[in-house]
C-alpha cells in the first residue's frame, strides 16, 4: 500500500512504534482530503445528472477533487525518488496513473483512484497497528511502580525505570515484579503467563530467579534487581517483535534489489498495453495492478505474528531468519547439565555406618555444607532449614577436598575419600555411584557416604520423543561430564549418540562436524562452555531461566521458562510460519500478476482502474488476515 501517511513515504508502513502524533495528524489530513474529494465527486455527479447541458461544471468539480488528493500522492512519489524501494515503486505507479488519467481527460478517475488508495492505506495501517498495539500492551508490563528498599531500611516508591542493577525491592501480593531479579527472602506464587506462557503459577523461593512483569499472587518477596530496561526479559521480547517488522522474504529482497528495473518493466508493459489495445483505462489499470504492496507486507506481517506467538509461549527468537531456519532442522545436539538436567545436585541416597543416625548425619552434613560454596556443599546445605544448623567453630576448607569444623560433639569432617585418608580416618568401602560422593566423620569416627546426583527434567523424555516425530532423528548428547554418567542419561532418554568429557572447543568441533556431514542441528545448552557450540549450530537455543549470560548472548533462541517441550513448539511454529509466508507470497505475487493480465487484456472494463485499485486493497487485507491466523497458534503444556 502507498505510504501517504509518513514523513518519508518510501518507508514501510509497518513501523517500530505506534503512530506518532505527527503521523496521526498527517493521516487525519489525508482522510479529510479524501472525504472532501469524494464529496466534490458526488456533487459533480449530481450536477451532471440534474443539468446534463452544463457538464463543464461537473468536470470542474471533478478537477478540484483530483487536485485535493493529488497533493499527498505527488508528495509521496517525489520523496520515493530519493530512496528506491518497493513502496517507492508503488507511490510512483499511483502518481503516474493519476497523471495519465489527467492526460486522457478522465478527471473522475484521477480523483477516485488516489482517494480509494488513501482509504485502503488507512485500513492497512489499522491492521498493522493491531500488531503494534499488541507490542504496546506488552510494553505496559515493563512500566510499573517499584518499592525500593533504601540502605537504612526505609522504602521509597519510584517508577521501575529508575531501578538499577543491585537495587533491592519489596514485592507485595498483587504487585507486578518491576524488573528481573533474584529472590533474597520470602516465598510466593507468581503468575508468569505473560512471560513464559506457563498457565500454572510458579513457586518463587529464596535464591530463585524471577522475571519482570510476573504478578505476585501471594506472599511477600525481597528481590535484588539483576536486569532492567532493554536488558530485562520483557525488554528483549519487545525489541525482537519490533525488529521482526522489518523482515523480508527472499522474493521481496530480490524485487527491492531491482526496484528501478521493476518500475521500468511495468511502464513497458503499460505502454505495450496502450499500443496494442489503444485503451487508456487498460493501461492505467496495469499501472495500479502492478503495485506490490501485498508482497511487501507478506513477510513483516508473518514475522510479527510468529515472534509474537513465540513470545507468548516463552520463546525469545532474536530474528525472523532463525524463525525460518527452525523449519529445516533435522538434528539436535544437546548439553546435559542444566539442559536435560536441572543443573543442581541433590542427595540421591546414603550409605551409613552401623549405629549412625540419619537425622544426625543430615543435620551435621547440612551445617558443614553451609560453610562452603562448592556445589556439593550447597546441595547438602539445602537438606535442612538454616535455623536447624549446628553451631560451628574454627571452620576451615581445603579447596577441592573438604570442610573441617569444630562442633559441640567434637571435630567434624565433610569431603572426598582422599580427605579422610589425609586425616587418617578409616572409611567404609566406597559404593558404586555415577556422581559426586562425599563422606562424613565426627570425632575420628566415619559416619557414612552421601551420594549426590543431578536429576533429569521431567519433560526431557517427552520433548526428545516429540522432536524425533518432527523429523529430528539425529540426536547427540554432547557434554563435559564423565562417559558413564552421559551414557546413563542417554539410555534413559533414548539418545543414540554420546560424546562425553568434551571441552568447549571440542563441542565446537563436534557441531561443525555434524554440519559437515549434512545435518542441520539445533544446539541446546545453558552454560559458558556451550557458547561456542551455540554459535556454530544452525540454530542455537539457550535455556533462559538458569542459563549463563554468555550462553544467552550466543544463542539465537532463548527458552525463557526452560521447558524442553518448547523445542517442539519452536519447530511447529516455524513450519506454520513458513506455510503462512508461502501463501502470503502467492497472494502478493500471484494476485498482482492475475490482475495485471486481466487489466492488460481489458477484462476489467471501462472502470478497470478503479476495479484494479479495489482488488489491490483486497489483496493487501488478505495478506494481513492470513498472517493474523497465526495468532491462534496455541500449545498449552
Amino acid at each position: 500500500m502507498t505510504s501517504f501517511s509518513s514523513e518519508e513515504p518510501h518507508t514501510s508502513p509497518a513501523k517500530s512504534v505506534l503512530l506518532t502524533r505527527h503521523e496521526q495528524r498527517n493521516m487525519a489530513v489525508q482522510l479529510l482530503l479524501a472525504m472532501a474529494a469524494f464529496g466534490l465527486l458526488l456533487c459533480g455527479w449530481i450536477w451532471q445528472w440534474l443539468f446534463p447541458q452544463q457538464s463543464d461544471v461537473g468536470q470542474i468539480l471533478f478537477g478540484v477533487a483530483s487536485l485535493l488528493v493529488a497533493v499527498p500522492v505527488l508528495r509521496s512519489a517525489i520523496y520515493s525518488l530519493r530512496s528506491p524501494s518497493l513502496h517507492g515503486v508503488t507511490d510512483q505507479l499511483i502518481a503516474i496513473a493519476m497523471l495519465g488519467a489527467w492526460a486522457t481527460g478522465d478527471l473522475m478517475t484521477a480523483a477516485l483512484l488516489p482517494g480509494i488508495m488513501i482509504f485502503g492505506h488507512i485500513l492497512e495501517e489499522r491492521s498493522v497497528i493491531g500488531s503494534q498495539e499488541a507490542i504496546d500492551a506488552l510494553s505496559h508490563l515493563t512500566r510499573s511502580r517499584a518499592r525500593r528498599i533504601l540502605p537504612d531500611g526505609e522504602i521509597e516508591e519510584i517508577d521501575n525505570h529508575q531501578l538499577r542493577t543491585g537495587d533491592r525491592v519489596e514485592v507485595r501480593a498483587g504487585d507486578r515484579l518491576p524488573a528481573d531479579g533474584r529472590v533474597l527472602s520470602g516465598s510466593a506464587s507468581l503468575d508468569t503467563a505473560p512471560i513464559t506462557g506457563e498457565s500454572v503459577p510458579q513457586e518463587a523461593r529464596t535464591g530463585d530467579d524471577v522475571f519482570g512483569g510476573a504478578i505476585n499472587l501471594d506472599g511477600l518477596l525481597c528481590v535484588e534487581v539483576t536486569r532492567t530496561g532493554a536488558d530485562a526479559t520483557l525488554g528483549k521480547v519487545i525489541a525482537l517483535m519490533q525488529k521482526a517488522e522489518h523482515a523480508k522474504p527472499p522474493i521481496t529482497r530480490l524485487l527491492e534489489r531491482y526496484a528501478g528495473q521493476y518500475l521500468v518493466l511495468i511502464l513497458l508493459i503499460a505502454a505495450a498495453t496502450w499500443f496494442i489495445t489503444r485503451d487508456a483505462h487498460a493501461m492505467l489499470a496495469v499501472l495500479v495492478a502492478a503495485c506490490p504492496c501485498a508482497l511487501v507486507l507478506s513477510a513483516p506481517a508473518t514475522a510479527i505474528a510468529g515472534i509474537a506467538v513465540a513470545a507468548r509461549h516463552g520463546i525469545l527468537i532474536r530474528s525472523s531468519a532463525f524463525l525460518e531456519e527452525l523449519a529445516d532442522l533435522n538434528a539436535i545436539v544437546v548439553d546435559k547439565t542444566g539442559t536435560l538436567t536441572h543443573g543442581e545436585l541433590h542427595l540421591q541416597r546414603t550409605v551409613l555406618a552401623a549405629q549412625a543416625s540419619s537425622d544426625a548425619v543430615f543435620r551435621l552434613a547440612a551445617s558443614l555444607g553451609a560453610a562452603s560454596s562448592h556445589p556439593v556443599s550447597r546441595a547438602l546445605a539445602k537438606l535442612l532449614p538454616r535455623e536447624q544448623y549446628l553451631p560451628l567453630d574454627d571452620v576451615s576448607e581445603q579447596q577441592g577436598m573438604g570442610v573441617r569444623a569444630r562442633t559441640a560433639q567434637g571435630d567434624a569432617l565433610l569431603g572426598r575419600p582422599a580427605f579422610f585418608s589425609q586425616n587418617n580416618i578409616p572409611v567404609n568401602d566406597e559404593p558404586e555411584h555415577d556422581g559426586p560422593l562425599v563422606g562424613l566423620a565426627l570425632n575420628g569416627r566415619f559416619l557414612g557416604w552421601l551420594l549426590l546426583a543431578d536429576s533429569l527434567r521431567p519433560e526431557a523424555q517427552t520433548a526428545l520423543a516429540e522432536l524425533r516425530q518432527l523429523g529430528l532423528q539425529r540426536q547427540l548428547l554432547l557434554t563435559g561430564d564423565r562417559t558413564s554418567v552421559a551414557n546413563r542419561i542417554a539410555g534413559e532418554l533414548g539418545i543414540s549418540e554420546v560424546v562425553a568429557q568434551a571441552l568447549p572447543e571440542d563441542k565446537l568441533h563436534q557441531v561443525s562436524a555434524e554440519i559437515a556431514q549434512g545435518f542441520r542441528p539445533m544446539v541446546v545448552g545453558d552454560g559458558i562452555n556451550d557458547s561456542l557450540a551455540l554459535k556454530a549450530g544452525v540454530v542455537g537455543i539457550a535455556m533462559g531461566a538458569g542459563g549463563s549470560d554468555i550462553a544467552l548472548a550466543s544463542a539465537d533462541v532463548v527458552l525463557i521458562g526452560s521447558d524442553l517441550r518448547r523445542l517442539g513448539t519452536c519447530v511447529r511454529l516455524s513450519r506454520a510460519c513458513r506455510k503462512t509466508l508461502k501463501i502470503n507470497v502467492c497472494i502478493g505475487l500471484g494476485w498482482t500478476l492475475v490482475v495485471m493480465a486481466a487489466a492488460a487484456m481489458g477484462l476489467l472494463g471501462v472502470g478497470g482502474v478503479l476495479i484494479a485499485a479495489l482488488l489491490h486493497n483486497l489483496s493487501t487485507l488478505l495478506v494481513l488476515g492470513n498472517a493474523g491466523r497465526l495468532l491462534r497458534f496455541d500449545e498449552p503444556l
